[in-house]
């Protein structure tokens, strides 16, 4: 679909994205005070079609923001606190034995799971085995989970929203990268503001009642989920977005120095999809028919940030993944003309 096609039979769609951007973040403020990046990070994801990894110190309101979030889309919601002894089937589901009471058989039935829901909280999920952690990323990859030798679909949408603390590392099992990829967004939730923290203070040492109302029903989500994929997206956008994933592999051609000197790996073509699909999401959310580069380079850094493996050298020093990719974004040409006829980024383009 082009981008004339796209106004004329999704422009109605469109606006209505927006004006459910706009409701959501309103009823969200009835509960939330700022956390407005976050909250912008989470829709596009959704709309993506896609998984988020938030981190962040206990107390920020995560959990919160998550739970307010899919009563305003009118979406079933599982919170799942994960833990040192939980295992696959308590988050799955099992098959148990049970009596048919009219011919006295006995039979198997599959009893659901809490990942049977629209809106999955994993709540701290570096704290539970790789066993289970890895019957989670069946679910989100796969949007089915298998039990003995059947296979169960899980509804549609399917929205998996996972929690990590960043301070505690005792007793806990980091996901691995396979998992991680997994995840569009890996989403910074940071300290409030003074005036945020503030508000907070006030409202919840006083009694206060929100009343929010859904928004999106699933049949919308779903429809909202297909027009993301019809945006049109440009062959510069595309060369654009190859050029940031592909100068963070470490020993191909026409990578920076610095890549080589701090990153162990680098990211894979998930990282490119993702940073596509989300500009294509955030266009929409801005009432935009098209992706722009502003729009891959704001979805750099949560795209990029938990796909980038650093060597110790860079780990002693301090540095982050995101000042690579503030760095990534400074010496990769915006302009088509100029990114093109580059010398290094053509030794990437070639390779």
């Amino acid at each position: 679909m082009n981008e004339q096609d796209l106004k004329a039979g999704g422009a109605a769609a469109i606006e209505r994205l927006g004006r459910a951007k706009q409701t959501i973040t309103e009823q969200l403020a009835q509960v939330i005070v700022g956390q407005d990046q976050v909250i912008e990070e989470l829709l596009i994801s959704l709309f993506a079609r896609s998984h988020c990894l938030l981190e962040g110190v206990p107390g920020l309101a995560k959990t919160l923001m998550i739970s307010t979030l899919s009563r305003t889309l009118n979406l079933t919601f599982s919170r799942i606190q994960f833990t040192p002894d939980l295992m696959p089937a308590d988050i799955t589901g099992t098959d148990v034995i049970e009596e048919n009471k009219a011919t006295g058989e006995r039979e198997f039935r599959f009893l659901e799971g809490p990942l049977f829901s629209n809106v999955i909280l994993a709540d701290e999920i570096n704290r539970t085995p790789p066993k289970t952690q890895a019957a989670l990323l069946e679910a989100m990859q796969e949007r089915q989970v298998t039990v003995g030798r059947v296979r169960h679909k899980l509804p549609d949408p399917f929205f998996v929203l996972a929690t990590q603390n960043p301070i505690e590392q005792e007793g806990t099992y980091p996901l691995p990268e396979a998992q991680q990829d997994r995840f569009m967004f890996k989403v910074f939730v940071k300290y409030p503001n003074f005036d945020e923290e503030f508000e907070v203070a006030r409202r919840t040492t006083a009694v206060m009642t929100d009343a929010i109302q859904p928004v999106l029903g699933a049949g919308d989500i779903i429809e909202l989920q297909r027009i993301v994929r019809e945006v049109p997206v440009s062959d510069h956008i595309i060369r654009y977005s190859l050029s940031l994933v592909r100068q963070t592999r470490v020993r191909e051609p026409g990578i920076p120095d610095f890549v080589e000197e701090q990153l162990a790996w680098g990211a894979g073509p998930r990282a490119v999809q993702f940073l596509i699909l989300g500009g294509k999401a955030r266009a929409l959310l801005y009432g935009r028919t098209h992706v722009t580069i502003e729009d891959i380079q704001a979805l750099a850094k949560p795209v990029l940030r938990h796909r980038l493996v650093l060597n110790f050298a860079a780990e002693s020093e301090g540095i982050t993944a995101d000042q690579i990719v503030d760095r990534l974004l400074s010496v990769t040409p915006t302009r088509e003309d100029e990114l093109t006829r580059d010398a290094r980024f053509q030794k990437i383009f070639a390779s």
